[in-house]
């Protein structure tokens, strides 16, 4: 490292938040001389010996100020009593030696620039073909369980493309938890129970009884679409149905509501299963809401409610006071005529994730569910002493618009009255279906455009990165076809002949993927992966314009190789990620 650094009068590093944090080696590396400079400084009376600030590097924006920036002397000028920009040249001279590092300069008032060295940028690719699969994954969340329940769509209708945006996030959530070391557990609950069933089960037995949606007769709030007139028929026909693990046949008895209710129930969680793994989507464990009510889990979770000091009666009804527990007024668990509200029956549900030994559960819901965040963990305060408040996390995704040629598509033939995931698949495939409805913040509403999802070009997100993938393939299949093998050994031991701006970019953005992984899992956001592959690929495409691959010089070509075998590896890692595949052609 140069003992003075060549000053910059260039406008200082915009110092605004990331869409993700990042750390690789050499952020790593640059922290640590950091570090050393502030105990030399502190010894020498620069410092206040109790200065022990939380140092921030991060990647530049404009590679002309450098590949990482800091903006430690701003943050410490105060205390040390300097001005800012003179503060940063004491922290320079007194930072070590390293071979990690090119070059450092002072930009604008106090902002410190690195210049990585290109043989320590490159040692990613060693890293990368070295680690293959396991690169970017960690053992941060080792030992500890987590819970995710995700979908847990009413078995009354195929699934609509919320329930998809839902299966998108929350599958991704899983994958990233687990590429974190978490123990995971994918759970579906299914609101088999209430109001919405019994409509189904009238929906039917009316079909059954060869009534049209269109008929007088028809239930008040029955379901009008196709598949209605499909379980009818099978009900009629006397079909066994396989979901899950039960095996329900139809009686055929027009007038046996509740076996048609039984029937009818099986026949869509049937359906929905097929449409999960059309999607790429499994679970763990299927707890249905009937089950509370077959085991007395909602009385038990009233009654010790009533003995724990927290209900009290109007109206006829019983109420929860939840306006104890934050909520802004209090609710009724059970209504004047005997039944019990939605909410009571939640509380029980999330009381037997807890007497599971799930500390952390993690609900991927609509944005609909919103109110009943607080009511819920109001009513599991009030019932269990142990839960800590703000359990259990939430993600709430927005509405999902889906659009073709710019207009609005709403409905499906069969389910009537929106749009089904079967639907999008069908369109799109699958990779873009979840690609797309992932790709973006669960908390903003998606526009999904089924004419930009069917497109070859750049402008379609998981075609671009794709692409990016499949070019690698090519590239490597161009380089066997004339005979030029790559060598692995030889690439390993010039690694440092990376040295254009466009493979120190692709480099940089390379070492960022584990910390890309391991804080998206943190904060339960896939769309960061989506958005750090975006932003890989376009380094990718950059450099594969700009430099040759297939130059005579044996070193230089193979060290490029390795460079594209490395991003085709972490291509992979994080379409995997989201339940992406990673083709070869394209």
């Amino acid at each position: 490292m140069p003992a003075s650094a060549r000053q910059s009068h260039s406008h200082p590093y915009p110092m605004r938040a990331r869409r993700y944090r990042t750390t690789d080696f050499m952020k790593e590396t640059i922290i640590s001389l950091l570090e050393t400079a502030l105990d030399n400084l502190k010894q020498q009376g620069v410092l206040p010996a109790d200065a022990a600030p939380t140092i921030k590097v991060d990647p530049t924006r404009d590679k002309a100020h450098g590949d990482y920036a800091t903006n430690l002397a701003l943050m410490l000028a105060k205390p040390a009593g300097r001005k800012p920009r003179e503060l940063a040249e004491e922290l320079l001279a007194a930072l070590p030696d390293s071979d990690a590092v090119q070059q450092v300069e002072i930009a604008g008032p106090g902002f410190i620039n690195f210049f990585a060295a290109t043989d320590a940028a490159a040692q990613v690719v060693r890293q990368v073909l070295d680690s293959g699969d396991t690169f970017g994954r960690s053992l941060k969340g080792k030992g500890q369980k987590v819970q995710v329940e995700f979908v847990s769509a009413n078995p009354t209708g195929p699934l609509h493309v919320g329930h998809g945006r839902g299966a998108a996030i929350g599958d991704s959530i899983c994958r990233l938890l687990e590429a974190t070391g978490f123990d995971v557990t994918r759970e579906f609950y299914y609101n088999d129970a209430g109001a919405q069933i019994s409509n189904l089960a009238l929906s039917v037995q009316a079909r059954v009884k060869g009534i049209e949606p269109d008929s007088t007769a028809w239930p008040a709030d029955g379901y009008r679409g196709d598949y209605i007139a499909e379980v009818a028929k099978d009900y009629l026909a006397g079909e066994t149905v396989h979901a899950d693990d039960r095996h329900v046949t139809a009686k055929a008895d027009p007038d046996d509501l509740e076996a048609i209710r039984e029937f009818a129930v099986a026949w869509l969680r049937r359906e929905q299963d097929l449409d999960l793994k059309a999607f790429g989507v499994e679970f763990d464990v299927y707890f249905l809401e009937s089950s509370l009510y077959d085991q007395s889990k909602v009385e038990e979770a009233v009654e010790r409610l009533i003995a724990n000091g927290h209900t009290y009666e109007q109206d006829g009804a019983l109420w929860l006071r939840t306006t104890d527990f934050g909520d802004d007024k209090d609710r009724v668990m059970r209504k004047s005529d005997g039944n019990y509200t939605y909410f009571l029956p939640d509380v029980a549900y999330h009381l037997n994730k807890w007497q599971r030994g799930f500390t952390t559960v993690i609900n991927e819901q609509g944005a609909d569910h919103h109110s009943t965040v607080t009511r819920v963990r109001a009513g599991l305060q009030a019932l269990e002493a142990g839960i800590p408040v703000g359990w259990p996390d939430y993600v709430l995704h927005q509405m999902v618009m889906v659009t073709r040629s710019g207009v609005e598509v709403k409905l499906s033939k069969r389910a009537g009255s929106y749009v089904t995931v079967r639907d999008l698949i069908d369109e799109v495939g699958r990779d873009a279906t979840r690609f797309f409805l992932a790709a973006r913040r669960a908390d903003s509403q998606l526009t999904f455009d089924i004419d930009l999802a069917r497109s070859q070009s750049n402008d379609n997100p998981v075609y671009y990165v794709q692409y990016a993938h499949a070019r690698v393939c090519s590239m490597l299949r161009r380089a066997e076809a004339e005979s030029l093998h790559f060598d692995h050994d030889l690439a390993m031991v010039s690694l440092a002949r990376l040295d254009a701006e466009q493979e120190k970019a692709v480099m940089n953005r390379l070492a960022r993927f584990p910390e890309v992984v391991s804080h998206a899992a943190l904060s339960r956001e896939p769309q960061q992966v989506a958005q750090y592959l975006l932003d890989l690929a376009a380094e990718f495409h950059s450099c594969y314009n700009a430099v040759k691959v297939m130059v005579e010089d044996d070193e230089l070509r193979n060290a490029r190789l390795a460079l594209g075998l490395a991003t085709r590896q972490v291509l992979r890692n994080g379409l995997d990620l989201m339940g992406v595949s990673a083709p070869e052609e394209m």
